[in-house]
Order: structure tokens, then sequence, then C-alpha cells
């Protein structure tokens, strides 16, 4: 039979011939009409136009199929729903699901650290007051802004047991913050307790966070800034300076302290060792003293006369030893009275210089001989010194 003979492929295969297109096509997809749609449905139209539907057909379920294939990268993972109910959560690599809208599947990154902001929005002086305004242990405001740092632990948590889990996380944060504040002292959430008043902040916001199962994990409570409200900022600097004043005076004091009773205990501690150097020398001087007295009068008993000289002259050497002398040479067949300016004489030698000129110079009354000397006070005082002297 001819190709061109109409009735070509539309006869039974008992003869030889090849089958009909159209009845093939037909038995291949009525199964997937059933499956689909249920029934009989309509016959594939025989002739060509039946063929390049079937083709059509085809290719969309091909591409129906392959939408469902999908990559998860190593740092996010795959949480696929069935009809919009969680189904199962998948690890990295190429994964394929039942297309939309049988199953649905969101990529959810749970190793990027999301940033919360509260009491500012993007700068600092963007103040919230809503949120940054908290009230201390003793009845103080505060102005607080602080930034939450977390990353997700489990993102079908995060995904389905919040209905807005950023939000969520920062009602918690905000509570536990508050919470926090409330039991410390206003200098102590400013000053010195920052760092301790964000790690109790952390871990109070760790447990409402789970207690609500968030699937979230805080790795960093940030205070940015803490200060009094504007309104009173002048007066709090103001107390501020004078409590920094009171310890800076608190500390000279210290400082003048620390140097002063350590001096005052040193010289006492001297002035106790010079006394009590100086009383065992008095007493050792008194016991030298009185031992040699006893000796003296053993000697003075044996030999009167040589006891009293031996003393008188070591009387004198003493004296003498500690008092001016003045040595005066006077030459044979001078007057009988010199003039001695002694504080000129004391004061030439302690100088260590000559003797003035006129130290020796005898008056002319006195030098003419025949004529006496002027009796005067001086001359008097000589002659009862050396009387004084002379001894029997």
């Amino acid at each position: 039979m001819s190709q061109n003979d109409p009735q070509w492929g539309r006869r039974n295969n008992s003869g030889g011939e090849p089958p009909d297109l159209d009845e093939v096509l037909q038995r291949f997809f009525t199964p997937l009409r059933r499956f689909f749609g249920g029934g009989k449905g309509p016959s594939v139209g025989k002739g060509p136009g039946g063929l390049g539907i079937a083709l059509i057909f085809g290719v969309v379920v091909v591409v129906w199929a392959a939408s469902g294939f999908y990559i998860v990268d190593e740092s996010a993972r795959g949480v696929v729903t069935r009809f919009g109910r969680y189904a199962e959560t998948t690890t990295p690599g190429l994964r394929w699901h039942l297309p939309y809208p049988v199953e649905q599947v969101e990529v959810v990154n749970i190793s990027q650290v999301r940033t919360l902001e509260l009491g500012y929005r993007g700068n600092v002086r963007s103040k919230v007051l809503k949120e940054s305004l908290m009230l201390t242990d003793d009845e103080n405001i505060v102005d607080l802004q602080f930034a939450v740092q977390y990353v997700l632990k489990s993102p079908e948590d995060f995904i389905f047991t919040n209905r807005n889990p950023e939000e969520s996380v920062l009602q918690a944060a905000e509570t536990a913050i508050r919470e926090t504040v409330g039991k410390s002292k206003m200098d102590f959430v400013i000053y010195e307790g920052r760092e301790q008043v964000a790690r109790d902040a952390q871990a109070l916001m760790q447990q409402i966070l789970d207690r609500y199962k968030t699937g979230v994990s805080i790795s960093r409570v940030t205070m940015q800034s803490a200060q009094p409200p504007e309104q009173v900022q002048a007066a709090f600097d103001d107390a501020v300076k004078a409590g920094q004043d009171r310890e800076r005076q608190k500390n000279e004091g210290e400082a003048y302290a620390n140097d002063v009773v350590p001096k005052a205990r040193g010289m006492a501690s001297r002035l106790l060792e010079e006394a009590q150097g100086y009383q065992n020398s008095v007493i050792a001087k008194a016991e030298g003293d009185a031992s040699r007295f006893s000796a003296l009068l053993a000697e003075y008993r044996k030999a009167p006369a040589v006891t009293r000289d031996r003393l008188y002259i070591e009387t004198m050497q003493q004296v003498y030893a500690n008092t001016t002398k003045v040595l005066v040479d006077q030459k044979p067949g001078g007057g009988n009275l010199l003039y001695l300016p002694l504080d000129k004489l004391i004061a030439a030698s302690a100088a260590g210089g000559s003797l003035p000129a006129d130290a020796t110079r005898v008056p002319a009354e006195a030098a003419a001989p025949g004529r006496p000397a002027p009796a005067d006070d001086r001359s008097r005082d000589g002659l009862r010194s050396r009387d004084r002297e002379v001894r029997p």
C-alpha cells in the first residue's frame, strides 16, 4: 500500500502493517488523565494535531517536574512544606521536592548574624524614647541604647512557631533589659556595671526566647549608650563633677596621709631611739663618773696635795681649751700698760688674719718717763686680774 493512501496506518496490524500512532498516544495518556482528572475525558484527536498536543503536554510535565529541584547552601537549611504544612528540613546540597502547588521550600540562612536595635534606629542619636527610657532600682530614669545580635538555631521554629519572630525577639529583648536595669542602681548601669548589665540581659533574653520556641540564639548584647535623660543632663553632669571632685580630694588626702604618717612614725621611732641612746649614754656617763670619783677619792686619800694640783691643772686645761686666748709678747723696756683691742683681735684670729697695727701701740702718756699712766677702769681690772693670778 502506498503512503498516500488515506487509510494507511488506520487498519489493524493483522496483515503486518504498522500500528496507528493516535491509538498509541491514546493508550499512553489514558492513565495520566485518570490520575489527574478522572473519567474518560476527550480522546486524543486523530491526525497531526493530536500529536502536537501530546508533545506539548509532555514538555509541560517535564518542566513542572524539573521545577522541584533546588540547591541548599552550606550556611542554610531548606524548610519544605506540603500543602502549607511543615514536612521536613533539608540539609545542604542538591535537593528535589514535589513542585508547586504540592510542596514548597523556603531556604533559611542559619549562619547569618542578624542585628536588632533597641532604643534607636540606625544611629544612637536617632532615639526611640519609648524603648530607651528605663527606670532603675533607685527610682531614676536612664536613657539606654542596646544592639542585639542573634542567629537561627531552629529554622522550622523560627518560621512556624511565631507569627512575627523578629517582633518577638524585640519584645523579649526589651523585657529582659528593663527587668535587669530595674534591679540595678543608676550609677552601676551607667558606669562600672555596663558589661554586667549586658550579660545578665542576654541570659534572661535567651531564657524568654527558648520558652517562646522562637528558634533564636542570642550571640551578643552590646550597650551602645547609657546616660541620664536630656532634661536633667546638666544637673547630672554637675553631680558627676562633684563626685569626681570628692574622689579626687579623698585621693589627695589619702596620698598626703600616706606621705605624712610614715614620716611621723619614722620621726617618732628616731626620737625614741635617740632618747633611748641618750638615756644609755647618761647612765653610762654617770656610772663612769661615779667610778672615776671613787677611784679619785682613793687617790686623794693617799695624796691630797698632789690630787688637788692635778685637778686644778685639768680644770684649767679644760676651761682654756674652750675659750679664746690672746698671747702678747712684750719686749723689755716697754711701757707698763698695753692697749689691747680684744674685739679686733678676736675677729682677726677668727678670720685667720694678722693683728692690727695699733694692737700693741703704747699710749704716749704711758710711754713718757716720769709720768704715771692714766688710771682707767681697764688698767684697774688688769691689776686686779694680775693680783688674782698671783698664787701664794
